[in-house]
């Protein structure tokens, strides 16, 4: 690919992905404000945004075999982690950003755990284990197996986590299979909670 059409495919890509993610923080409000229709809409079109990233980042990266996979997510967590999260912790707080200082230090620790996963996962890329995970809706931490009463990143109740599995373990989860970012649908009044 030349220069310039790499520039505007990752252009491109950043603008579907931002735009899902904005949807998604757009529908939540709605749901909020007690307008259903207008959350489904918002999460349908950030459903359309997360396929026209993943187009956009098909273009720029593909898929090795697992093993591999595997090995760069863990390298760029670490990247990620090690230099880029203790870099903007720090200009925050020289920045006297308490908040953005705040976010960065629970993605900070959350990317650590990441990491370790990873790690683990590399280490028993054969063993047939499988693992349920929840994750905390407020700070993105992401547990293996039941969580405990409280996020120990950000102290979210049990009530903020979400059940992440494989297709088989929960259904709702096969919208995510074919968008760039998961899509959680909070459960409505009178259906049965998550686990």
């Amino acid at each position: 690919m030349v220069p310039r059409t790499e520039r505007n495919v990752l252009d491109a890509f950043i603008g579907e992905a931002r735009a899902a993610q904005r949807l998604l923080v757009y529908a939540e409000q709605a749901r909020k404000e007690g307008l259903p229709q207008i959350e489904a809409l918002f999460r349908a079109v950030a459903a359309s945004e997360a396929i026209h990233a993943r187009r956009h980042f098909a273009l720029l990266e593909r898929a090795a075999d697992t093993q591999t996979n595997l090995q760069q997510a863990f390298e760029s967590e670490q990247e990620v982690n090690g230099v880029h999260y203790a870099r903007m912790l720090q200009e925050a707080i020289e920045d006297g950003d308490r908040r953005a200082a705040k976010v960065f230090s629970e993605v900070r620790d959350v990317e650590e755990l990441h990491e370790r996963m990873y790690k683990r996962a590399l280490d028993s890329l054969l063993a047939d284990r499988e693992v349920e995970y929840h994750v905390c809706l407020v700070c993105g931490y992401l547990h293996e197996g039941p969580t405990s009463d409280r996020c120990p990143v950000c102290r979210a109740r049990a009530a903020k986590f979400e059940r992440v599995g494989t297709p088989a373990q929960d259904p709702r989860q096969q919208l995510a299979r074919t968008s760039l970012f998961p899509v959680f649908m909070p459960a409505r009044a009178g259906s049965p909670p998550s686990e």
